[in-house]
């Protein structure tokens, strides 16, 4: 089965090093803020409990799926430190 996470990281090549140093670094300083932190513990919460409205579910959809490919970014921009500084 094909998801999302995995089409966008065949897209990425996330295993590929291929970033430059400076947008690397820059990726993996990137987070959602503390609201979307909150916001998404809060719609897990109630997704455990089975209370999510169907806006609560796509709205929790929506952050999987940004956090996916924030995921995935990072992960290339790992592997791409990694290729400009082999000893770190």
């Amino acid at each position: 089965m094909v998801t999302a996470a995995s089409a966008l990281e065949r897209i990425f090549r996330s295993a590929h090093g291929d970033l430059p140093a400076e947008l690397a670094s820059y990726l993996l300083k990137l987070d959602f803020p503390p609201d979307d932190h909150a916001r998404y513990q809060q719609l897990c919460e109630m997704a455990q409990r089975g209370v999510l409205s169907k806006a609560d579910a796509e709205e929790l959809d929506a952050l999987l799926i940004a956090n996916d490919v924030l995921s995935i970014l990072q992960s290339k921009a790992r592997a791409s430190l990694k290729r400009h500084n082999p000893a770190a």
